[in-house]
């Protein structure tokens, strides 16, 4: 063989070599940077993805199988390019080879096939895959032999290499993931999920009716108020008492009257005997564990109470519902609970309303860790009893306490915010 044929064919066998370290290098990206969570989901009817799946099952393996043929290429390009240069110009030429072949593996064999594999991961995971897959069976000793030595010297460093990490996501990294997959998911439905992960740190008493706000009916009224209750009430269901709501007797479903009425024979003993007896839940009870009780009771609506047992207020599975989907338009608490939108940027609310109905009607940022209305907000920061007039700036948000009715805030006005002023601070207006 000729000096000419001698180094075609080097060439030809190095650029071969420079393929297979590209295929080593690339294919380690590609299979480490697959989403673990959508190969489980291809596995399932994809068989590159399934043999993919489970070689990432024991990434000690998979990374000695491959560290193992990319080493032993890339020893072997050198010695052939050590060779080739000698051959071509002796000692010069071997140096000039070294400098030179250093530049090539780090474009050719690193640099452009993994940046390559982390951008089409999947397009060339699988099919290396199907290569790995059987490659390994066949160097198994070997790669078994390295991995000991190795995981010897990694368990003296205190960590187990057989104990992988998690890969499951706790609630705030799935709300992240959700919040950034607005080209998959539509916006309605993004919003309806990341409202359904929230409804586990979010309790009844968050949403409640407030005591003073339920609409019910006393029966040591006369039967002329009771009637005009029952034929004006903007609810299907009214809750039936004594004197207090402590002396609660259960709720009335408006529309089992309905026969009485058309033939007029309701009265106050016809009208108790439609009673049913209340459903009790406890103010502390988280939404998702709420909804489930809802459920299994085969309840719509609860009186919630505190650990004394006292009635703190009301709450009903539309309540729950709106937290997913947002409000309904034929809300009648809608009626009382109106936010008017003015033409200069500010609201009037009513001082009742929740804080987070406040929030997610106007798309505000008013802290809700612990008060619930907007009145007990006032007061909490104000740590004395409001008083009309008096401008309050909590988060940002300058408040303007505009009524004030048996000491609680009875309507509001929030100004738009204010982005340099995150602090609270009090003025008399």
């Amino acid at each position: 063989m000729n000096d000419i044929t001698l180094t075609l064919v080097l060439l030809v066998v190095l650029l071969l070599l420079f393929a297979l370290s590209a295929f080593f290098s690339g294919s380690e990206t590609a299979l480490m940077s697959l989403d673990r969570y959508k190969l489980r989901h291809m596995a399932r009817r994809n068989k590159n993805a399934r043999l993919a799946l489970k070689l990432l099952q024991q990434p000690d393996r998979l990374i000695g199988l491959i560290l193992l043929g990319n080493n032993l290429v890339n020893i072997i390009i050198t010695q052939l390019a050590s060779f080739l240069g000698y051959h071509l110009g002796g000692s010069a030429g071997v140096a000039i080879a070294t400098g030179v072949l250093a530049l090539l593996l780090l474009i050719f064999a690193e640099l452009a096939p993994k940046t390559l594999a982390a951008v089409k991961s999947e397009t060339l995971a699988y099919p290396a895959a199907r290569i790995y897959a059987p490659l390994l069976k066949v160097v198994s000793p070997v790669v078994w032999l390295a991995n000991q030595v190795a995981n010897s010297l990694i368990r003296r460093l205190g960590v187990d290499p057989e104990k992988l990490e998690g890969q499951s996501l706790n609630q705030e990294e799935l709300k992240t993931l959700l919040s950034e997959s607005n080209s998959l998911i539509p916006a309605n439905h993004q919003e309806m999920l990341l409202s359904v992960l929230e409804l586990e740190s979010t309790t009844v008493e968050d949403i409640m009716v407030p005591r003073m706000d339920i609409s019910a009916i006393d029966l040591n009224d006369s039967w002329d108020k009771i009637e005009k209750q029952l034929t004006r009430s903007p609810f299907t269901r009214l809750l039936v008492y004594r004197d207090t709501l402590e002396h609660t007797l259960g709720f009335l479903h408006l529309r089992k009257l309905i026969p009485y009425l058309r033939e007029n024979k309701l009265n106050l003993k016809q009208l108790e005997k439609n009673v049913r007896p209340a459903y009790y839940t406890l103010e502390t009870t988280p939404l998702t564990q709420q909804l489930i009780n809802f459920r299994s009771e085969k309840q719509r609506i609860a009186l919630v109470v505190d650990e004394y047992g006292d009635i703190q207020g009301l709450i009903t599975l539309e309540d729950i519902l709106e937290e997913i989907v947002g409000q309904f338009a034929t809300d009648p608490i809608s009626i009382t609970n109106e936010i008017v939108y003015k033409d200069d940027g500010t609201l009037w609310v009513d001082g009742g309303m929740t804080i987070r109905e406040v929030n997610r009607l106007a798309n505000l940022k008013l802290p809700t860790q612990q008060a619930k209305t907007l009145n007990g907000l006032i007061i909490e920061y104000l740590e004395t009893i409001p008083v009309a007039g008096l401008s309050i700036l909590i988060n940002g948000y300058p408040l303007e306490i505009r009524k004030v009715h048996n000491n609680a805030v009875k309507t509001l006005i929030i100004y738009p915010r204010l982005e340099s002023k995150e602090e609270t601070d009090t003025s008399h207006g």
